[in-house]
């Protein structure tokens, strides 16, 4: 049942309650039918489940079996390396898939925890969690709203829902019956749980506790919604796939070619000692071949971006989110507080005297009407600002207030020098707020209130400090000037007063034959920033769009104002969204630019429909309703000031509530990838390098030219510490006026490949000449070349992987002080390589000379220096196509 579309009797009849509350005995059944009125989540994955899922893994599977060859050989050091990088990906996954569960946690926290309830004709103090439906439930200011209901009674109540609808400022009840279908916002009749009451009194009856609440069914698409896997998570997993089963294909190959030349060799030794070293040939291809230290490099290099977002205003709480956006192709946001100042600002105003504008900045310049207007304003107003300079109180009411401070008159020293001597309170009503004051010796009535409901009780007009008749001319052209504000979403207050007679008390009757003074026109105004923010994110190839609680108008002119709505773009709200189909909406969607009045149902449905068209879309938001849509977003962004809900659903958290700061955190999510992608290039140039070179080798019966320990301490240490440093890169050249990359784009997409095969193909040309040359003189020492070029020519190509189009040189050859830090290092630890008895554990020979070290070093810096003439010629030939 629609209860807001019923009266309060037909309500009570429904859910067979009646005003003086339920019986207590009755209460019980219900509570043993309908279950506590508390949020119930589903069963989460145990941790075992969790670990034994993260070994799933094609590359980590081939790993674990190449470990346990290992162990079974008696290599018990590359075994017990292979196993702790095994085990701390595991643990960082798990981590990080428990940190993303909290959601309904927070959720259950905003639950009142107590409730003031009627049975049997008394009040009743109850734990909330015992709220069932048809209690009569009584709330006043500082109550939390312990479940939903139907208002019966209502005085002057207000509510602040902007959890549940986006709306910035509090909802003014009434009991009214609202014929026509309406969203959450426009429910003025009905009360929601988790809402908090603001102002005055209302009572209540419960039509909805639990999930069966709209908060419930939040929790339930919250639960639903999917958590996105980032565009590289996906493409490193679908490749970690393809290369686990090319590597184990590969090595099954390499086995097979060694073990069968063993056989059918002449050879009459040791066949078992040669069929392990066909096993040893296999696990070094597969220690070669996976990068056993991509996932932590890949998981730190983000890490290094959420510091970079940190000093713009974004903090991550998802590590892959700073890759994803820097892959996003449309942002969805809200409106309130993140692309305006989440402030009403008073930004116009009109007097009769026909100045036009603010009021001037210098009081003695203000005329006879622009002071009634200013004093008015202030006196009949009941916000304040404290010792601390906060605002308290109705954000309209403490928008005069700010107005009179801008324009440099004390709103303390106009309310010490005319004190209130009684009031009427506001009234959603009356629509009227008045206060009592004695204004140059005569007793006044000051009113303010909306310009429909004052004009029509004015019977005088105040022009050049006279008191005229209010005529049907001056009432057309102030409703003129009202239409004209509110064609600009402007939110109209209209002023004026009364002479009354001393020691009368006044009452809502004396709100009439008033005289008029003036209108303000305020609105929550954008961020200065966000203009060239707009424009930068259009310029990107970014899509924003607005998703907002607030009504059409409001968010239309906003739009516009920002430059968000173009021409031929268009606004719906959420019942206009609702009337559309699927392939309607698929039609439409890239010339919506604009959602008012939306639900959270709504909110998941746009999402969807443009990741439907294969979109990588950001959503923003800070309320309730916006949780589930920031889960099931490719990246959820939720603003630092808003719940605690919101936050748990997010990735990201902007500590200043700003678009701005999404759009820069773009471009360092950008910068992010890049880097991450030189990383990859880096770490797969160098493994194949050494694939190419163990090929090679076993095509031409040579000695294998690495051993497994050799390039496990290539991988994990002296391959770590570059490509860590690579992540620290500034931005590439124009990083922000290239369009999002194709989420079908591969990981080795945009040239990277061809970097990596060319790179690869150079170190291994290098490390074969100098295992040649090695073997000139012996099989030992032919390994010993073979490494030596292999460390230093993957070091060095450190220098070439900080950019794809400049070379080190042109990039800053001492702009990346981790780069220069890391290459010194990777020397430092293959120095200690050559130490004597460190020797023998990575099979460098006694033999092994300065002479060899030169040989291997000097191929080592020909392969680079080849790798960067290669790029500089690539870089000319594109451009002159271009």
């Amino acid at each position: 049942m629609d209860f807001y579309r019923s009266s309060g009797e037909e309500s009570l009849k429904e859910l067979k309650s009646r005003p003086e509350g339920l019986e207590t005995g009755e209460a019980g059944r219900r509570l043993e039918e309908h279950g506590y009125n508390e949020l119930k989540e589903r069963q989460k994955d145990p941790i075992w489940k969790l670990i034994l899922e993260s070994f799933k893994d094609p590359m980590v599977i081939v790993l674990l079996a190449a470990a346990i060859v290992q162990l079974a050989l008696g290599e018990i050091i590359e075994s017990i390396i292979i196993f702790a990088v095994l085990i701390m990906n595991s643990v960082i996954g798990v981590v990080q898939t428990r940190k993303a569960e909290n959601s309904l946690d927070a959720l259950k926290q905003m639950s009142a925890p107590a409730a003031k309830v009627k049975r049997s004709g008394q009040v009743h103090t109850i734990e909330a969690r015992e709220v069932v439906p048809g209690d009569i439930v009584l709330l006043e200011a500082g109550d939390y709203v312990p479940a939903d209901g139907r208002l019966l009674e209502s005085s002057s109540l207000k509510t602040d829902e902007g959890m549940l609808t986006g709306e910035s400022e509090p909802a003014e009840k009434h009991t009214d019956t609202i014929e026509e279908e309406s969203g959450i916002g426009d429910r003025r009749n009905m009360v929601f749980s988790g809402a908090l009451v603001v102002y005055g009194r209302g009572t209540m009856l419960v039509t909805g506790t639990g999930t069966n609440s709209e908060i419930g069914k939040i929790a339930g698409l919250i639960e639903s919604a999917e958590a996105k896997q980032t565009p590289l998570q996906r493409k490193l997993e679908s490749f970690s796939k393809k290369l686990g089963l090319f590597i184990l294909i590969l090595c099954i190959v390499i086995f097979g070619v060694e073990a069968g030349r063993e056989w059918f060799s002449n050879d009459t030794g040791d066949m078992t000692g040669a069929i392990l070293n066909s096993f040893m040939f296999a696990v070094a291809v597969a220690v070669a071949a996976i990068p056993e230290a991509l996932s932590s490099i890949v998981t730190i290099v983000l890490a290094v971006g959420t510091n970079k977002m940190a000093k713009r205003h974004a903090i991550i709480r998802r590590l892959p989110a700073v890759e994803t956006l820097g892959s996003t192709s449309v942002i969805c946001t809200d409106k309130t507080g993140t692309l305006t100042q989440n402030k009403m600002t008073v930004v116009d105003d009109f007097v009769p005297e026909g100045r036009e504008g603010q009021v001037p900045d210098d009081p003695n310049e203000w005329t006879d009407s622009e002071q009634w207007l200013m004093r008015i304003a202030v006196l009949c107003n009941d916000s304040r600002i404290n010792e601390d300079g906060q605002e308290i109180g109705d954000p309209t009411e403490t928008a005069l207030l700010a107005y009179s401070s801008k324009k440099n008159r004390s709103h303390e020293e106009v309310r010490g020098t005319y004190e209130r001597e009684g009031e009427i309170p506001f009234d959603s009503d009356r629509k009227l707020m008045s206060t009592v004051h004695t204004v140059d010796g005569r007793r006044l009535l000051l009113v303010k209130g909306g310009p429909d409901v004052l004009l029509d009780r004015c019977t005088g007009i105040r022009i050049d400090g006279r008191e005229e008749k209010f005529t049907d001319e001056w009432l057309r052209g102030i409703q003129a000037q009202n239409e004209s504000f509110s064609d600009r979403a402007l939110r109209v207050l209209a002023f004026g007063y009364k002479e009354i007679a001393a020691g009368v008390t006044v009452d809502e009757d004396d709100e009439n034959e008033l005289v008029f003074v003036g209108l303000t026109a305020m609105i929550d105004p954008p961020r200065d920033a966000v203009y060239g923010a707009i424009k930068e994110a259009r310029s990107a190839g970014i899509r924003p769009v607005m998703i907002t609680g607030d009504h059409k108008t409001t968010a239309q002119a906003i739009g516009r104002d920002i430059g968000l709505m173009e021409e031929g773009d268009e606004a719906l709200t959420g019942r206009e969204l609702d009337a559309l189909s699927d392939s309607e909406l698929d039609n439409r969607l890239e010339h919506i630019a604009v959602y008012a009045r939306v639900s959270p149902e709504n909110k998941i449905r746009i999402v969807r429909a443009w990741q439907k068209k294969g979109r990588i879309t950001a959503m923003t938001g800070d309320g309730v309703n916006d949780a589930p849509a920031l889960k099931q977003a490719d990246i959820g962004v939720a603003m630092g000031s808003g719940t605690d809900v919101a936050k748990n659903s997010a990735a990201m958290v902007l500590t200043d509530d700003n678009f701005v700061s999404i759009v820069s955190a773009v471009e360092v999510g950008r910068t992010v990838f890049d880097n991450i992608k030189k990383s990859i290039a880096y770490l797969f140039s160098g493994n194949l390098g050494a694939i190419i070179a163990i090929l090679f080798a076993l095509i031409f019966d040579w000695i294998n030219p690495f051993t497994a320990l050799q390039l496990l301490f290539i991988n994990l240490l002296n391959d770590s510490l570059p490509a860590i440093a690579l992540g620290m890169e500034k931005a590439e050249p124009e990083v922000m006026r290239r369009k999002p990359r194709d989420i079908n784009e591969g990981i080795f997409a945009g040239g990277t490949l061809q970097t990596v095969i060319t790179r690869g193909v150079l170190i291994g040309i290098a490390v074969i000449v100098s295992q040649y040359i090695g073997l000139q003189e012996s099989p030992e020492l032919s390994v010993a070349m073979a490494f030596t070029t292999l460390i230093l020519a993957r070091t060095l190509q450190t220098f070439a992987a900080r950019s794809q189009t400049q070379t080190a040189f042109g990039a800053g050859f001492f702009d990346n002080k981790y780069v220069l830090g890391a290459v010194l290092f990777c020397f430092a630890l293959y120095a200690v390589t050559l130490l004597p008895g460190v020797r023998d554990i990575f099979s460098i020979p006694a033999d092994f000379g300065v002479n060899d070290w030169l040989i291997a070093a000097g191929l080592a810096l020909g392969a680079v220096v080849l790798m960067e003439i290669v790029k500089v010629i690539r870089v000319r030939m594109e451009r002159s196509k271009n």
